[in-house]
């Protein structure tokens, strides 16, 4: 079973000498970032920092730095559990596409334990602070690149609905601190919570949002899972979490958050309310630049008696995203296989910010079908920001980037394999000529058929391999030979 909450995780965690401890004072300007990001490359232990400057509050970091971590925080063994879990579930006579998408989420919907569960009492709400009692600078936020434009919260769990339908989104955005009282919401083009803000605008109404930190660990990793807009992220959640998420009522805004949760700000948007938000050093590796984002106004904190805060480093690869997309990559594997029922295995490479590059095999049955599959992945909801798609054949395993590297570099002829088109970029993509859109390729490295005109003698080349029966004799014999 996954854990209630975050603090119950770390200390089993602590139990099993896998969180150290930092009782030294360290400055959330530039220093706590780059003791993190050498912790985490070097596949080091989640960290309790006890005395941040300028805050009495301790800041949990790089908890979920490691697979092994965020597989325990969930309650799995591996990310295929799941995997295997949603794809029982789907299975049956659901149709392919995204009605399929839809039913299949309807079913883990209809589950008894998933639903979320509303409580009255809240340790959330074991403190209230509202009007001048409000300080978000008493909040340790980081200053973690040399060119950012300020200081942000990197793991606040945003909470809005849809001002006319009133549907829930969850979503994980970075956060800069403007002031004491005003947080810089950067909500990207294509972002549920972006439309709710529109249609607020539009309908000259304030929207309502609420950010939860220290969150339980299902319903974090709930908030970066990529689901259509219309499905509860809090059903997944408790789906993850094999039991009901239990929430409470805001304090001053129509909304609901983990009771559980360690710390909650709420407050309103006001329509056309922008400020500059910004630069910021990205899990891109890059610097995003300065734009304009809606700027939200604080007027109330919850919080624990006692509360810690919880936060990540982002950069370049690898970082503490690296688990958390490895984990998307395997749980909606079998939710991406009704859309595009031809995959056989996919794999998102880290190195590629898992939005830029998929890698996809396929049982290939009819001439020019990688084409097929290729444009069926730029038309599936947020894959469509997949800028390069390399299709490869069954028999090859997706995750060795060596083997899929050459099938990649020796089995195209790139005057007939590679194609180029032109579609939406992630709002964060810094590579393309202007923004929000711009150029992707896919590499067929699949075998050739003679229908798609490799007509050379003898058709398309076998790989080499051993002998199988010479393979089996020499796999007996090996302690003879003294290797």
């Amino acid at each position: 079973m996954a854990y209630d909450d975050l603090r119950s995780f770390l200390r089993a965690l602590d139990r099993e000498g896998d969180l150290k401890r930092v009782k030294a004072e360290v400055d959330p300007h530039l220093e706590i970032g780059e003791i993190v990001d050498r912790v985490n490359k070097a596949g080091g232990p989640a960290l309790l920092f006890e005395n941040v400057t300028g805050s009495s509050m301790p800041l949990a970091m790089n908890v979920y730095g490691t697979d092994r971590r965020l597989l325990k925080a969930l309650g799995l063994r591996s990310y295929d559990e799941i995997s295997e879990k949603i794809g029982g579930l789907v299975k049956p006579e659901l149709p392919h596409g995204f009605g399929g998408l839809r039913d299949a989420f309807g079913k883990l919907g209809a589950m008894a334990h998933v639903p979320p569960k509303k409580v009255k009492d809240a340790p959330v709400q074991e403190v209230v602070l509202t009007g001048e009692d409000v300080d978000l600078e008493a909040l340790p936020a980081l200053f973690t690149w040399p060119e950012d434009g300020g200081s942000f919260f990197n793991l606040g769990l945003t909470h809005t609905k849809h001002p006319e339908t009133g549907v829930r989104n969850l979503g994980l955005y970075r956060l800069q601190r403007h002031d004491r009282r005003t947080i810089g919401m950067h909500w990207q083009i294509h972002k549920d919570s972006r439309n709710h803000y529109q249609v607020a605008a539009r309908r000259g109404e304030k929207l309502p949002v609420a950010i939860a930190f220290g969150a339980p660990p299902a319903v974090t990793y709930a908030s970066t899972a990529p689901l259509p807009g219309d499905i509860d992220e809090y059903l997944f959640a408790g789906f993850l979490q094999g039991r009901r998420i239990e929430m409470v009522d805001c304090k001053t805004v129509p909304l609901q958050v983990p009771a559980n949760a360690e710390v909650v700000i709420e407050g309103w948007l006001e329509p056309g309310k922008m400020l500059p938000e910004g630069p910021f050093g990205d899990h891109t590796g890059f610097y995003t630049p300065q734009e304009p984002f809606p700027a939200l106004t604080i007027d109330c904190v919850t919080m624990r008696k006692r509360p810690l805060l919880q936060s990540i480093v982002v950069g370049r690869p690898p970082t503490e995203d690296g688990p958390l997309g490895r984990a998307t990559e395997r749980f909606f594997l079998p939710l991406l296989k009704i859309v595009v029922p031809d995959i056989v295995d996919y794999h998102l490479p880290e190195s590629g910010g898992f939005h830029n590059c998929a890698i996809v095999s396929i049982d290939k049955k009819y001439p020019k079908h990688a084409q097929k599959v290729m444009h069926a992945i730029w038309g599936a909801h947020m894959m469509s920001l997949t800028k390069l798609i390399v299709v490869v054949d069954a028999d090859c395993d997706v995750h060795n980037l060596h083997e899929v590297s050459w099938r990649a570099l020796g089995n195209t002829d790139y005057a007939r394999d590679l194609t180029v088109v032109e579609g939406p970029v992630d709002h964060l993509d810094h590579s393309s000529y202007q923004q929000f859109w711009g150029g992707k390729a896919g590499i067929d490295a699949t075998a050739k058929w003679p229908e798609e005109g490799y007509t050379r003698d003898g058709g398309w080349p076998r790989m080499v391999e051993s002998d199988p029966a010479t393979s089996d004799r020499v796999t007996r014999r090996w302690k003879e030979y003294g290797l």
